[in-house]
């Protein structure tokens, strides 16, 4: 979530693609605004200093101690598994499910791959409470391919539009334990077998069906 003047512009970063983690591949194709009350304004302000007050106390921190806000999703067009989501304020990190628990066990999952990447960067972890800026992952690879990614996502994910990065994964489009209806679906669609990609990643899944295509 993001605050942006007087509205609250509520994206839903899916494991990943505005930046390099993978919480943020994907948004469907819409961020909603929706107008912020001056009471919820100072609400989130006042706590998002408050918690960096706080964090002053310690160096390691985990998702408690970061402002965390979780709301009904009034979209129009409510994509499955999103129907709440819970996001860290300032921080464009957040989790998605059919009620405030699951998202908010979906945030913490997606929390816990940004502090595990950011360890393996050797970055420091952002102040719980301070903006953290986002950052855009890279989009050469699916660019090269862009009417396929389109079709793709029309006839596989069967969302009207998305913005995929080359980070985006098959992981980000569902709530399943596996993706095994993705990809009997792009199987059926492409006749192409994806089963031993198993991150998922549509950049990889785009090259072998280009190739297919280029085969046949």
């Amino acid at each position: 979530m993001a605050l942006c003047g007087s509205k609250r512009v509520i994206a839903w970063f899916r494991q990943s693609s505005l930046t390099a983690y993978p919480w943020n591949r994907i948004v469907p194709c819409a961020c909603i605004a929706m107008p912020l009350s001056l009471t919820d304004k100072l609400n989130y302000k006042l706590r998002s200093i408050w918690k960096l007050c706080l964090s002053v106390r310690k160096s390691d921190w985990e998702l408690n101690d970061y402002p965390v806000v979780v709301h009904r999703n009034n979209s129009d067009s409510i994509p499955v598994g999103q129907q709440y989501i819970a996001s860290i304020l300032n921080w464009p990190i957040a989790g998605a499910g059919n009620t405030r628990e699951e998202a908010l066990v979906s945030l913490q999952k997606n929390f816990g791959i940004a502090k595990a990447k950011k360890f393996t960067e050797r970055s420091p972890l952002p102040r719980p409470g301070a903006r953290v800026p986002i950052e855009f992952a890279s989009q050469d690879r699916v660019k090269a391919r862009r009417e396929l990614a389109d079709d793709f996502v029309r006839r596989v994910l069967y969302i009207d539009g998305a913005w995929i990065s080359d980070e985006s994964s098959l992981w980000d489009f569902h709530q399943q334990e596996t993706s095994a209806a993705l990809v009997a679906k792009i199987r059926e669609v492409y006749g192409v077998d994806v089963s031993d990609i198993e991150s998922g990643n549509l950049a990889d899944i785009l090259d072998r069906i280009a190739a297919n295509q280029r085969s046949t």
